[in-house]
């Protein structure tokens, strides 16, 4: 289906993009998994093709690229050319807004061309053990030092770039009075007292590194505090929005390129004297998926321009979201069982792709919070009120 709201300026930079994963990350894929992190050069080659924080002011180093439609291509490309691990749409959209959204110009000259160039990884540090998607159960505190410094202890799990990052936001409570009193705060490698534990294995995102973070006594300078440090849930609860889109964006794209080369495949695997695409069985499901990838990447498309505009709402992007995991994952299964005994085998790519599907109905929020979210939207809510 042909998508209409790409025009030729987009067109360029997708070309350029499609260039840049080809040659430069997807060559290295199957070495970044067996050492289980991408390279940092890939960030840095990305930086210096202007493909990182493209939002980003140019007086820092950025293009001054507000329409996300240029971000949504570089995440639409690695998906299909270069590799799942390579998470540079977390690096750009979903940790760097929160610098650039409520930096002060200060810390915005102090964060954001590292970042940009891609000589700073950037990572952020919500998900504590045993809290999941309840932002309001975190424990992880920081507390005020005479001398304006807030002291910070606690852990984070399942951080991604959790290894390799430079610059961690790490979410942490403030006060004792409301569950949703939270502050958001810059944390450099090198600070004392801030420790990584193991990295993480996992059942898909090999390359991705995802590890365990520890504070101790962590002495976070006031220059290190983004905005206003009681009111994290909130601004974390307002990038949320952009960062299930941003899973929307990446989940319909595997479904595309799942359903892409199973196509292939189907068309040369024969079964009984035949290509097996020719059974109606087979042509049927591939017809009902077709349809139903092309449906899903119009309502992200749509998404995409509303966040443009600002009218992108937390059910608009817990909906997207929502449905294109689902989606995703339902395709994944279907194109790995067309491939039979092969689908199964990691050497061929449905089975990485199967493997690596599975988590994104899990992060930013579980399928079932997003269910919440949109209900609560429609007006039903469950939740008690007291007179």
């Amino acid at each position: 289906m042909r998508r209409t709201i790409f025009d030729q300026e987009h067109q360029i930079l997708r070309e350029s993009a499609v260039r840049f994963f080809k040659e430069e990350i997807a060559p290295h894929g199957a070495r970044w998994r067996e050492q289980g992190h991408v390279d940092r050069e890939a960030f840095t080659k990305a930086g210096a093709m202007g493909f990182l924080l493209m939002w980003a002011p140019e007086e820092f180093g950025g293009a001054g690229i507000e329409d996300m439609r240029y971000e949504q291509i570089i995440c639409e490309e690695n998906v299909r050319h270069g590799d799942s691990g390579f998470y540079a749409n977390l690096h750009s959209m979903i940790v760097g807004p929160y610098l650039g959204r409520l930096g002060t110009p200060e810390q915005k000259r102090a964060f954001l061309p590292g970042a940009i160039s891609g000589t700073t990884i950037l990572a952020i540090a919500m998900t504590e053990p045993g809290t999941g998607s309840d932002l309001a159960a975190i424990r992880t505190t920081a507390k005020p030092a005479e001398d304006g410094s807030w002291i910070l202890n606690g852990a984070k799990t399942y951080i991604s770039n959790g290894m390799q990052a430079d610059r961690v936001v790490v979410a942490a409570r403030t006060g004792t009075d409301h569950a949703r009193q939270l502050g958001l705060f810059v944390v450099d490698s090198s600070m004392h007292g801030f420790t990584r534990g193991r990295r993480l294995k996992k059942m898909g995102l090999r390359s991705q590194d995802t590890a365990e973070l520890f504070f101790t006594d962590v002495r976070v300078p006031a220059a290190h505090v983004l905005g206003d440090p009681t009111m994290g849930f909130r601004y974390m609860a307002e990038n949320l929005t952009v960062e299930r889109l941003q899973v929307a964006i990446s989940s319909v794209t595997a479904a595309q390129v799942a359903l892409e080369i199973t196509l292939d495949y189907i068309k040369e695997r024969c079964a009984f004297g035949r290509p097996i695409g020719t059974f109606q069985d087979v042509r049927f499901r591939m017809a009902q998926m077709r349809a139903d990838v092309d449906a899903v990447q119009s309502h992200v498309d749509q998404c995409v321009m509303l966040a443009n505009s600002g009218e992108l709402t937390p059910e608009d992007a817990s909906g997207a979201k929502l449905v294109a995991t689902q989606l995703e994952g339902k395709v994944l299964d279907d194109c790995l069982q067309m491939h039979g005994g092969a689908g199964f085998m990691e050497e061929y790519r449905v089975c990485r792709m199967f493997q690596d599907a599975r988590v994104t109905r899990i992060f930013a929020g579980t399928n079932e919070i997003m269910k919440e979210i949109i209900g609560r939207g429609l007006g039903l809510d469950d939740r008690r009120q007291t007179e």
